[in-house]
C-alpha cells in the first residue's frame, strides 16, 4: 500500500478505538518511512509504533518517524537463534537489553517481542523477558510465529508468564485456523493486550483476526473491548479493497455468508426469532442479514422475500414461484433478486417494461489508452448518450451508465464479483453485482462470454430493480 491508503486505514483503526497501531517497519523502504512518518503526525489518539530488529540503527530510523513505541523483536527459539543468527542464547539476551535501553534512552516505549516463542525453551524466554524488564521494556510479546500453539498450551503459559513486572502481549498466525482461539485463551488466562490483523491478513495463513478476537470477547466473554463494533464491517471493506485482498465468503464475522441464510428451517426459526440461527445481531458489527434463495429454500423464505418486494400471493402462486425457485437452484444457480422478480412476475402475469434499456455500448482500452466508454440507453423511453472512463473497461462502462441516469437515479455498485461458468478461452462468465440506492440493495446477475456486456447486463438489471423497488415503495406510501 502507499502513503494514502496506509493512513485511511490507520485513521479508520483509530476510529475504531485500537490502542496501538503498528503502522510498519521503518526499515524497509523510504516510501514505508514517509508512511509511518505521516501516521505519527496526524494526532491519532493511538499509539504508534514501528517494528524493529535488535539494531540500534533499526533505533534510529524509527525515532526519525516520530514513532511512540517500538515493536522490538529477538529470536526466541534455538532453531531461530543459530541457523537464522548464528549465535547463542547469551548474545541474543545481550543484544535484547543493550537495544532495548538505547530505545528507552532516546525516550521510546519498548515493547520487547520474542519471536518463535512458542517453540522456545520457556525458561530462557521467561529469563530473556526479566533482563529485558529490568533494562526497562515498558511491554513483553509472545509470538506463536509459525501457529503451532494450542488454546490449552497457551492458557498454561500465559499463567506463568503474567506474572512478570510487565503486561505481556500475545502475537499469533493461523497456520492450523488457530489463532483467535490461542488468542482468547492467552488473554483469558492473564495476556494484557493482543496483536491482531483486520480480516486476518498476514504471512502465510495470516494472523489472529481483529473482527474475530473482538467479537468472541464481546459476544461470548461479555467482555467490554472499548473497540466500536458497528465499524468493524466498513474497515473490513476498505483494508481489503485497498490491499486487494478478497475476503473469504465463509469468514467469520465479515465474510459474505456470515449473515446469509438459505435453508428453509433456518429462515423459517429467524422468522420467529433471529436468535435461532444467529449467535449475534448482524448490526452490532455494522451489518444486514440476507436471505437467499436457492434449491435449499423454503416457502418462508421465499413468502418474505415476496413481502420485501410488497407483494401479495397466494398459497398456489407461491407453490409455484417455489418451485421455479428450486429449478433454478437444482441447475447450480444462486437465484439474485431480480431472478426471482422475474419468476414472480410470470407467475402473476405481470408486464413491466424497463426503465432502462441499454441502445449502444462502445468500448475503447489500450496500454497506452484511458479506459473509455459511450453508450446509449433509453431511460423511460427517452434517449441519453454519455461516456465514462475508469481503471478498465468494465469499470468505464459502469461508470458510463451511472452518468446516463444521473439525476433520475442515484445508484451505487457496492460489490462486483465474477465467476468462470466454463474454461477456455471463450469461457462463459457470470457477473454478480450488488446495488445499492439510499439504503436499499439488491443482487442483480448477467451472463455471456463477453466479460463487458455480462456486466453491463447484471448493472441494469441491478438499476431497473431498485427503480422499480422505489415506485413500488412510492405507490404504497401514497395509498397509505
Amino acid at each position: 500500500m502507499g502513503m494514502d491508503e496506509k493512513l485511511a486505514i490507520a485513521q479508520g483503526l483509530d476510529s475504531l478505538g485500537v490502542d496501538v497501531i503498528e503502522a510498519g517497519s521503518a526499515m524497509t523502504s523510504e516510501g514505508e518511512r514517509l508512511a509511518i512518518k505521516k501516521i505519527a503526525d496526524s494526532g491519532f489518539k493511538a499509539e504508534i509504533c514501528s517494528y524493529v530488529r535488535a539494531l540500534t540503527a533499526d533505533i534510529d530510523t524509527a525515532l526519525a518517524c516520530d514513532v511512540d513505541s517500538v515493536h522490538l523483536v529477538v529470536p526466541v527459539s534455538d532453531l531461530h537463534i543459530q541457523i537464522k543468527l548464528k549465535a547463542d542464547r547469551e548474545s541474543v539476551v545481550r543484544m535484547a537489553v543493550d537495544v532495548t535501553e538505547y530505545a528507552k534512552d532516546h525516550g521510546l516505549i519498548v515493547e520487547l517481542s520474542g519471536e518463535d516463542a512458542s517453540r522456545a525453551d520457556q525458561d530462557f524466554l521467561a529469563g530473556l523477558y526479566t533482563a529485558g524488564i529490568e533494562a526497562g521494556a515498558d511491554r513483553l510479546a509472545f509470538c506463536d510465529t509459525v501457529g503451532v500453539l494450542v488454546p490449552e498450551v497457551a492458557a498454561d503459559i500465559f499463567s506463568r508468564l503474567s506474572r512478570l513486572e510487565a503486561p505481556i502481549s500475545i502475537h499469533c498466525h493461523n497456520d492450523f485456523g488457530m489463532a483467535t482461539a490461542n488468542t482468547v485463551a492467552a488473554l483469558r488466562a492473564g495476556a494484557s493486550q493482543a496483536h491482531v490483523t483486520v480480516n486476518g491478513i498476514g504471512e502465510r495463513a495470516g494472523n489472529a483476526s481483529l473482527e474475530e478476537v473482538v467479537m468472541a470477547l464481546e459476544s461470548l466473554y461479555q467482555i467490554d473491548t472499548g473497540i466500536r463494533c458497528k465499524d468493524i464491517y466498513q474497515l473490513s471493506r476498505t483494508v481489503s479493497q485497498m490491499t486487494g485482498l478478497l475476503v473469504a465468503p465463509n469468514k467469520a464475522i465479515v465474510g459474505e455468508n456470515a449473515f446469509t441464510h438459505e435453508a428453509g428451517i433456518h429462515v423459517h426459526g429467524l422468522l420467529a426469532d433471529t436468535k435461532t440461527y444467529e449467535p449475534m445481531q448482524p448490526e452490532n458489527v455494522g451489518r444486514k442479514r440476507r436471505i437467499v434463495l436457492g434449491k435449499h429454500a423454503g416457502r418462508a423464505s421465499v413468502e418474505l422475500a415476496m413481502r420485501e418486494f410488497g407483494l401479495s400471493v397466494t398459497s398456489q402462486q407461491l407453490n409455484q414461484i417455489v418451485t421455479r425457485v428450486k429449478e433454478l437452484g437444482d441447475k447450480g444457480k444462486r437465484v439474485s433478486d431480480v431472478d426471482l422478480q422475474s419468476i414472480a412476475d410470470t407467475v402473476l402475469s405481470i408486464q413491466m417494461e424497463p426503465k432502462v434499456k441499454l441502445e449502444e455500448l462502445t468500448v475503447v482500452a489500450g496500454n497506452t489508452v484511458t479506459p473509455t466508454a459511450s453508450v446509449k440507453i433509453l431511460l423511460a423511453g427517452n434517449e441519453r448518450l454519455e461516456a465514462g472512463v475508469g481503471v478498465g473497461p468494465v469499470d468505464a462502462a459502469i461508470n458510463a451508465i451511472r452518468r446516463a441516469i444521473s439525476g433520475v437515479a442515484d445508484v451505487r455498485l457496492d460489490e462486483y464479483h465474477v465467476d468462470a461458468v466454463t474454461g477456455g478461452t471463450n469461457a462463459l462468465v457470470e457477473v454478480w453485482v450488488t446495488m445499492a440506492m439510499a439504503d436499499r440493495k439488491i443482487t442483480a446477475r448477467g451472463a455471456g462470454a463477453d466479460i463487458i456486456m455480462a456486466s453491463v447486463e447484471a448493472v441494469i438489471n441491478g438499476i431497473n430493480r431498485l427503480m422499480r423497488l422505489e415506485e413500488e415503495e412510492i405507490a404504497r406510501c401514497r395509498k397509505a
